[in-house]
């Protein structure tokens, strides 16, 4: 756990107690508990959040291919960073259509 050893718990706990105190140290037990368990439930529901978006994701997409015969490209609607063509080439062009 985090190459934390007995000794080491055990190091922290004394230091711990004489730090906080005997009355004060199940107190701060308790509510280090309850932020470490709802830290655990916020994780795990936006891990289960975006397992479902990928799932849903991966549905649309198969019945895409299903339908049009084809995968779907993600990116197909963005255009394209590498065209053969830069703006002065096609500036060119159309310059020497006319």
């Amino acid at each position: 756990m985090f190459g934390i050893g007995m000794p080491e718990l055990i190091l922290i706990g004394i230091i711990a107690l004489l730090v906080v105190g005997p009355k004060k140290l199940p107190e701060l037990a308790k509510t280090l508990g309850r932020g470490l368990s709802e830290f655990k439930k916020a994780s795990d529901d936006v891990t289960s959040t975006i397992h479902e978006a990928i799932r849903t994701d991966d549905t649309l997409a198969s019945s895409d291919e299903a339908s049009n015969g084809e995968a779907r490209s993600v990116n197909s609607d963005l255009p394209s960073e590498a065209s053969p063509e830069t703006e002065e080439e096609r500036g060119y062009s159309a310059i020497s259509k006319q």
